[in-house]
């Protein structure tokens, strides 16, 4: 009887089940969407049971599409979409407020208020990340200041803020394990990137305690024990948890210093392996953890762009423009040019290198002779500057990189891998694997 990992690769728009067999052969796949929350401030968000709801489904799914028998799968893995914040009671393990995604500027005017130089430097020094909404931090600050249940369960010593992999890790064992991976805890500005545990300075920058955190863990741990809500005969181990862009880079076989992979999802992230030590990195780029396996520490350097995917979902669901997302890459090249049309893509201000969650998206340069097409091709050539952007910070703090690995959904749109790499002058190669977050963890 062959057996399997159960691979969970929990993502900004969706939950996919992936089966892995021992020779990491993907056996098959199932993935089930959730909903997009914007609420009338345009503040974007999840429900977290509807995620936890869409656990054991898919993982029901994508077993009876391969055959494959409860009592095959041996272990479960669990790749993520970071920063995204989650709080909850510990006693209950009932959520307290929606998640407020990564791609949620809510808290710019707490990240606004703490901005000092001083303050701007000391942040960037012990957590290797720019002070900003963008991470998990400010979230959780700005969740225990205004929504109504996390300060009464802070009082009581009942509440728990998470990143998606804690909060599916605390689901998954009914409650008896309270933990996260260093890559994910990397990403929430509250980890001190030298010792690798949770920072008293940051915490109390952000009024928060260590209780409500939870265990930091190589990303190989042994997690705790699942039986799937109960779809497993009995429990099996939850032993490999990454960050979904660490897991992507792990994924692309990227496990040398240099070794660079970008991932075209919701968002963007242009990553680099630094290596096993913590890389001076310096404008708009960060340093997080890629991994810590069996004691062996890898760091990272990073760009993030907000609106990627996202962008083509818009301008096929808001704008009508498109009737299928694959079809932005042919009508942009169908144009010798973009007209002199350009979008700025600020939906909820712009992530890396700028750092500006007050600035808002933008159409420019429309003429009388615009059409449809120049708005699409305008947004491709958005997404391919803002990488051409951190690409040319990435370099400056890491070297030279001429190979960089494309992975996610738009690697198969020809028009933006060749525009980009036009743009970024190196070679950029479409990964020939799929689910290499999955595979990563």
């Amino acid at each position: 009887m062959k057996e399997y990992i159960l691979a969970l690769d929990q993502s900004t728009s969706g939950t996919k089940a992936i089966l892995i067999d021992r020779a990491g052969a993907l056996a098959g796949r199932s993935d089930l969407a959730h909903r997009q929350i914007i609420t009338p401030e345009g503040w974007a968000e999840h429900d977290p049971m509807e995620i936890w709801a869409n656990v054991p489904a898919v993982s029901r799914l994508v077993m009876e599409r391969c055959g494959v028998g409860p009592g095959q799968i041996r272990a479960i893995a669990i790749a993520n979409q970071r920063e995204t914040a989650v709080c909850w009671r510990r006693s209950t393990g009932l959520p307290l407020y929606n998640a407020v995604t990564w791609q949620c500027a809510r808290a710019e005017e707490l990240t606004r208020a703490l901005s000092t130089p001083e303050t701007e430097e000391r942040v960037r020094a012990v957590t290797g990340l720019r002070l900003s909404p963008y991470f998990s931090a400010a979230k959780f600050a700005w969740l225990l200041k205004n929504a109504d249940g996390p300060a009464g369960a802070a009082a009581e010593g009942d509440l728990c803020f998470g990143t998606v992999d804690a909060w599916l890790i605390y689901r998954l064992t009914g409650g008896a394990a309270f933990k996260t991976d260093v890559s994910n805890a990397s990403r929430t500005q509250l980890l001190d990137l030298d010792s690798l545990d949770w920072s008293p300075e940051m915490l109390g920058l952000f009024g928060l305690e260590r209780r409500m955190l939870p265990e930091v863990c190589e990303s190989n741990s042994l997690f705790g024990y699942s039986d799937l809500d109960g779809l497993l005969p009995g429990p099996v181990p939850i032993c490999g948890v990454l960050g979904d862009s660490q897991a992507a880079l792990l994924g692309n076989g990227c496990l040398s210093r240099g070794g660079a992979k970008l991932t075209l999802g919701t968002g963007t992230s242009v990553m680099v392996n630094a290596g096993p030590a913590r890389p001076g990195v310096s404008g708009g780029i960060v340093c997080s953890v890629g991994w810590k396996l069996n004691g062996r520490l890898c760091y990272v350097a990073e760009g993030n762009i907000n609106h990627t995917g996202a962008l083509i979902v818009w301008l096929r669901d808001k704008l009508r423009l498109i009737e299928n997302s694959r079809d932005v890459g042919p009508i942009a090249a169908g144009l010798e040019d973009n007209g002199g049309v350009y979008l700025v893509p600020a939906f909820t201000g712009l992530g890396a290198p700028y750092w500006r969650g007050d600035v808002r998206a933008a159409i420019l340069g429309l003429g009388i002779g615009s059409g449809r097409e120049h708005v699409i091709r305008a947004a491709e050539e958005a997404v391919a500057y803002q990488i051409a952007d951190v690409y040319g910070e990435l370099t400056a703090s890491c070297g030279p990189i001429p190979l960089i690995y494309a992975d996610g959904g738009a690697k198969h749109d020809s028009f933006l891998m060749q525009f980009t790499a036009d743009m970024l002058g190196c070679e950029l190669a479409p990964s020939e694997v799929e689910e290499l977050s999955a595979l990563g963890a």
